[in-house]
């Protein structure tokens, strides 16, 4: 068996030695690294983030992470983002009334979730679609582990922007939000993998599946 190098972009934001430790379970070799010629290489790129929207966009740009991301993608090279690793592909992201600029890979906006109580923490089943790769063979009774205040409650792809149509995971906390997205070598999760436990790790089984 051919074993998958992934690199964990280390920008200053992120469960990095979980998202290590959980790849390496499902046989992945891990490298974390802010080293772009490293993330370019490597054969999947995880993107994983805690904390505020502006903050990690503005670690990633640090890096130069998001010239990265988007560099992979045009050559068609997996990225998977994690919580808000996945908020910071979109578009842009409100909080306390501030809006910062995402990646804009996926149109959308990260908000604050409506629900008495935030953050949303704990474990959740979700809603996948027909054909999607990251929950395949996953049974749809089966809980992940969320923490979070913001997501994207819409999904906002319109005919003609240029952008494909993506197969869309939802999740319920006070509102509908987006709990994961596919989009050919785009990959995302709201949730946490590497927090999952047996879940997690067929869902990234999956994923290094594709690499």
């Amino acid at each position: 068996m051919v074993v998958k190098r992934v690199v964990v972009l280390d920008y200053g934001s992120g469960n990095l030695r979980s998202a290590e430790r959980a790849l390496a379970r499902v046989g992945a070799e891990v490298t974390v690294t802010s080293d772009l010629d490293a993330a370019m290489e490597a054969d999947g790129l995880v993107v994983p983030g805690v904390g505020a929207f502006a903050a990690c966009m503005a670690g990633l740009r640090r890096v130069r992470g998001e010239r990265a991301i988007g560099r992979r993608l045009a050559g068609g090279r997996p990225v998977l983002g994690i919580c808000v690793g996945m908020q910071i592909l979109f578009a842009r992201g409100v909080e306390h009334g501030v809006e910062t600029e995402g990646c804009g890979e996926w149109p959308g906006t990260v908000e604050r979730l409506e629900a008495p109580v935030l953050p949303h923490m704990g474990w959740n089943t979700v809603k996948a679609p027909a054909g999607s790769v990251l929950f395949d063979g996953i049974d749809a009774a089966t809980r992940f582990y969320f923490v979070h205040s913001y997501g994207v409650r819409e999904w906002e792809l319109r005919p003609g922007d240029g952008f494909a149509e993506p197969l869309v995971t939802w999740a319920e906390h006070g509102v509908p939000f987006v709990a994961a997205a596919e989009n050919g070598p785009l990959m995302a999760t709201q949730f946490h993998p590497e927090k999952s436990g047996d879940a997690g790790a067929a869902l990234l089984q999956n994923w290094l599946g594709i690499l």
